[in-house]
């Protein structure tokens, strides 16, 4: 089985990301997947401290239910179940019929924040 990986980028020519994932699903070997944000905002709006320690206590762990999820993480029920389901949106989770899981192994962020001239 192949590992996944993903790379969550900014980039806010999306014309570009949409030809360079084009490139990618035409490769004959795995190429990883990508996530692109046109923002450093959007991203810190969507993946906050809170939702990263949800993807990290489900990394690895195969399918877990979301009842033990909130009991790892030592958080309301109500709020990591909406939490799921923004991380659903963003494929970092996956419902499965015995609860939750991450389906990537490994997460890498590519973020550059540069002085615009």
């Amino acid at each position: 089985m192949t590992k996944r990986t993903l790379t969550i980028r900014l980039k806010a020519n999306w014309r570009a990301s949409l030809r360079e994932a084009g490139r990618k699903a035409k490769a004959k070997t795995y190429q990883g997947e990508e996530r692109h944000f046109e923002t450093a905002g959007m991203f810190f709006g969507k993946l906050s401290e809170r939702r990263w320690e949800m993807v990290r206590a489900l990394q690895g762990q195969g399918v877990m239910s979301i009842q033990e999820l909130p009991r790892r993480l030592e958080r309301d029920i109500k709020r990591v179940h909406e939490n799921v389901g923004t991380l659903i949106g963003l494929d970092l989770v996956e419902r499965e019929t015995a609860g939750l899981a991450c389906p990537v192994d490994r997460i890498h962020v590519d973020i550059e924040l540069a002085a615009v001239a």
